[in-house]
């Protein structure tokens, strides 16, 4: 996949190209890097959407655009670490850092057993990395405790899907949106999470005006910008709803009968489950919170179409019910044959990019490999088999929550954790803070230097990364794609699969742990789906020994197995089941369940009884808001890869409180306002402390507040939103309630609020600012990275002697100094031989909305060597003479702010479309299309109210 520019002259450097994918959401979009030699090794030139990948066609969203923004070596772990025992790091050898975990492995399995060993894993690891640490972990030092991150997103439509159809088997494909005729978003807010597969889907809706687009969502997101109807439903009410929906399929005699006698089993009892709550639109439409003929218009297009795709993401899965959810929607596809077909099925999205992958290989506590569980009969003895594995666990092990909660209380004595971020993604953070602080041994492989897991860390292992990386990932409609690397990792970072494989051969395995590359580690795991799989295919032209165990699964992919490493270097996407034609040629299955045989032992789809369950966060006089945490458009996880953009921060610069009018007025909050929000746990005390600025919004429910999950102790100082969740699991999946918490908002008390730009070498160090910090008495702080600076935003008590803290904290002097007494602002700037190195403004009092800076044009400043005399004169303004602010960041790949698109609308630029000729705004990635949508609706509103007021 690497090709040479031809005709390229010698005095031109030839320029080559690579495709790969992208390592952000499930949708898994092909990339293009175009690339050219250097004497450091390749050095990317390009980057953009790949146009052959079935997954995306060529698009990218903002996020993927600005993958090569975040490939910088600054902030990379370069070197092995071992802690001392007087508690300090330093760096060791690859050799020392090896031996010692094999050691420490070895001694711990003789002294307390395997089980006191543990493995936390990553959907941001690849397929050929997750494989082995499967193998090394179950098969050899024989823990079953290894589990992963993704655990917190698909465990419930994984186990969903298991109780339906036999195996954790998504039966669509993308090309089903353009097919359908309706399609459901059920907790989902596709514009924004994957932005890419919305893009199709508006592009599918613009080709076929008969299709219809439904969102169910508690918020008004920016997917609702495409729906012709829209559901705001209560929190948790999903599985009433679509119990609601079987039955009023059941009442009106629009199921398939034929369908559901020939290939399921289970209607009678599940519709007698959904029937024990009143099943009268007018009570459903009551116990979900919405109206009734809104609901009566879902159910009849619902049940008038064959060909409808349900779309159901966290907002389904992330409840202590989520497995239940995800079977009622189920239920009411197989109840009307709406499977298996163009344009129709349950289609759970994935929220990482190799989540699926990870599930392939056994990345979960109750999983072995290649899609088999302990609890399938035969399939640990086919394991141990084929691997060879001397020390096969006989059941599953700890699942993400209860893990943490075992090393808490000492029964698992190492653990360690790969590309994921447990102290900041898990819920009831400070109590999996506490548990990583008294595990003897924390391993921590990572690629970046600023994962708060890494704090707790007695050896850190520096990984590659993307571009680095070479291996698969699959998607969410099962297609297997190509990562492949390109850049030589810095330092002495090492690939995560070759840490686990030197372990392994430390530890004695020598034989099943040597490996001559990724390659090798994904031929071994193709066989393994074939091995002794008694599905047809599997079968075809072998014959099978009775006497040996056979496992039917879904999963196979070995005709993968006869990859040579050029074969493997060349793959191109792929949907598994893979198989070979009758001409030889290697094919994907594009749709499951075409011939409606299930991976179940009769062959039967079943449909599971489910009984609608509330929140078990519940709500209290102490905490009466329902709190819903989620992803934001522009950042990624714990924004370890995203933070590293600069474009990617400015459009929610800072953690943010969203809540109804209603809600914010009862507690004389206003908009851009400071805020705590609160959760307490059993006993009443403050379990979580989060602080934000309030973000009014029309579309969130009263009652409710929606909060990102992205912010870590790196870029704010009490941004976890883990904090201020409990622990609470879904019993089948063991998936977090993550979108039920139970909190109180009050407006948090400061006596100042400030601007602060650095030039980055100055507070480098997180120590350093955490004391200059100190100094200032601060109660809330966020670190927010540009291309030439560091912005802080800060506020505190007291009022600081602010000469005095710039003369000792930054050790410049101002060279400006200015207070304006009418705004009750402070400002001030120091410079170095005429080079801007800081800038601040203080607000001296409690200020409700705090005004920001022109941030671009003083980048600007800091990246001048020498500023002229008009530019220093404008310094203490913070931007130009007469020049406007841009505002807020809605345009993120051409850094187009919302005043300057409000002015041009009121200028005459009244569509999307001459916003994108004049701004350039929405015109590459298409992410803030909804956004430029609803900002001209509401200067056209304001253009109607103006006008009907000079008429009256």
């Amino acid at each position: 996949m690497r090709a040479t520019t031809e005709g390229a002259t010698p005095s031109v450097k030839a320029t080559h190209c690579t495709a790969t994918t992208c390592p952000y959401c499930g949708v898994g979009c092909g990339v293009t890097l175009e690339w050219e030699d250097s004497e450091s090794g390749p050095r990317i030139v390009s980057l953009a959407g790949d146009t052959r990948h079935p997954a995306n066609y060529g698009r990218l969203c903002v996020k993927g655009s600005a993958l090569a923004e975040t490939l910088s070596p600054q902030g990379r772990l370069t070197h092995p670490q071992v802690r001392d025992a007087a508690g300090v790091l330093r760096e060791v050898s690859w050799d020392t850092a090896l031996d010692l975990i094999a050691t420490r492995f070895s001694a711990l399995r003789e002294t307390h057993g395997a089980e006191c060993i543990a493995a936390y894993l990553s959907g941001q690891l690849l397929t050929e990395d997750y494989y082995l640490a499967n193998k090394l972990f179950k098969g050899f030092v024989g823990t079953p405790h290894l589990d992963t991150n993704s655990r917190l997103c698909m465990a419930s439509a994984v186990v969903a899907h298991k109780r339906a159809f036999g195996a954790d088997a998504v039966p669509c494909s993308y090309e089903d949106l353009e097919s359908a005729e309706l399609v459901v978003l059920v907790g989902s807010n596709l514009a924004w999470n994957h932005p890419v597969l919305f893009q199709r889907l508006k592009q599918a809706r613009i080709d076929n005006p008969l299709l219809r687009i439904v969102v169910i969502d508690p918020r008004v997101t920016d997917s609702c910008e495409i729906a012709d109807l829209y559901l705001g439903v209560r929190p948790g009410s999903d599985a009433r709803l679509f119990n609601g929906l079987l039955a009023y399929m059941a009442e009106r005699g629009r199921m398939d009968r034929l369908y559901l006698e020939a290939h399921t089993q289970g209607f009678d009892a599940a519709l007698k489950a959904a029937k024990v709550d009143d099943c009268s639109l007018a009570a459903i439409a009551r116990d979900c919170d919405v109206d009734v003929e809104r609901l009566e218009t879902f159910y009849y297009w619902f049940t008038t179409q064959l060909h409808v795709v349900t779309l159901f993401s966290q907002g389904i899965n992330q409840s202590t019910s989520g497995t239940d959810k995800g079977n009622a929607i189920i239920n009411c596809h197989l109840a009307g044959g709406k499977l298996g077909l163009p344009g129709a099925g349950p289609f759970s999205i994935t929220g990482q990019p190799n989540a699926m992958g990870g599930r392939e290989v056994g990345g979960l506590a109750n999983q072995l490999a290649a899609h088999m569980d302990y609890d399938t009969p035969g399939a640990r003895t086919l394991v141990s088999e084929f691997w060879q594995a001397p020390n096969l666990p006989e059941g599953p092990g700890h699942k993400a929550v209860e893990m943490f909660a075992a090393l808490g209380r000492g029964e698992i004595q190492a653990l360690w954790v790969m590309a994921t971020n447990p102290a900041v993604s898990l819920p009831d953070s400070e109590a999996v803070r506490s548990a990583l602080a008294r595990c003897p041994l924390v391993i921590v492989s990572d690629c970046v230097s600023d994962s708060d897991t890494l704090a707790y860390a007695d050896v850190i292992l520096p990984a590659s990364s993307w571009s680095e990386k070479d291996g698969t990932v699959t998607n969410s409609e099962r297609r297997i794609s190509r990562q492949r690397g390109l850049l030589v990792p810095p330092g002495e970072a090492r690939h995560d699969w070759w840490q686990l494989a030197e372990v392994g051969k430390r530890m004695g395995y020598e034989q099943a742990f040597s490996y001559a590359g990724p390659h090798a580690i994904f031929r071994e795991h193709a066989r393994l789906s074939g091995y002794r799989n008694a599905t047809p295919r599997a079968k075809a032209g072998k014959r099978m020994s009775d006497e040996l165990p056979c496992v039917k699964r879904l999963f196979n992919i070995s005709p993968l197995a006869e990859l040579g490493c050029q074969g493997y270097d060349d793959l191109i996407p792929i949907q598994w089941p893979v198989y070979r034609n009758a001409q030889g040629d290697l094919v994907g299955t594009r749709r499951l369940f075409e011939d409606a045989t299930f991976n179940t032992p009769n062959g039967r789809a079943r449909l599971v009884p489910v009984t609608p369950q509330q929140p078990h966060q519940q709500l209290s006089d102490a905490a009466p808001l329902r709190l819903n945490t989620g992803r934001i458009r522009d950042q990624w996880h714990t924004m370890t890869r995203t933070a590293r953009s600069a474009r990617l921060m400015n459009h929610r610069a800072e953690p943010y409180i969203e809540l109804h009018a209603r809600d914010a007025q009862a507690r004389k909050l206003e908009d851009g306002m400071l805020a705590r929000l609160l959760s307490r746990d059993a006993r009443g005390a403050i379990r979580g402390d989060y602080r934000a600025r309030v973000h009014i919004s029309s579309g969130q429910r009263a009652g409710e507040v929606f909060i990102p999950m992205h912010w870590n102790d790196h870029f704010a100082s009490h941004g976890r939103a883990g904090a201020l969740l409990a622990g609470l699991t879904d019993p089948f999946s063991g998936q977090p309630e993550s979108k039920h918490g139970a909190v109180e908002v009050i407006a948090l008390e400061s006596e100042w609020q400030a601007t602060l730009l650095l030039a980055p070498e100055l507070l480098g160090s997180r120590s350093a600012f955490a004391a200059a910090i100190e100094a200032l008495d601060g109660c809330y702080w966020a670190r927010i990275p540009q291309d030439t600076l560091v912005r802080y935003q800060l506020a505190g008590g007291g009022q600081p002697d602010w000469q005095r803290w710039c003369d000792e904290q930054l050790g410049i002097s101002a060279d400006l100094w200015g207070e304006d007494t009418t705004h009750k602002e402070l400002r001030a700037a120091g410079l170095v031989e005429g080079r801007l190195k800081w800038w601040l403004r203080v607000a001296l009092s409690s200020s409700r909305e705090f005004r920001q800076p022109n941030v671009a044009w003083l980048g600007e400043c800091f990246a001048t060597d020498q500023l002229a005399p008009r530019e220093r004169r404008s310094l203490l303004a913070g931007r130009p003479s007469g020049q406007a602010d841009a505002g807020a960041m809605i345009c993120a790949c051409h850094q187009v702010g919302e005043a300057t698109i409000r002015n041009a609308i009121q200028a005459g630029d009244t569509t999307v479309e001459s916003l994108g000729a004049r701004l350039a705004c929405g015109t590459r990635c298409g992410s803030c299309l909804p956004e430029l949508k609803r900002i001209v609706e509401e200067e056209r509103s304001h253009e109607r109210t103006d006008t009907s007021l000079e008429m009256a």
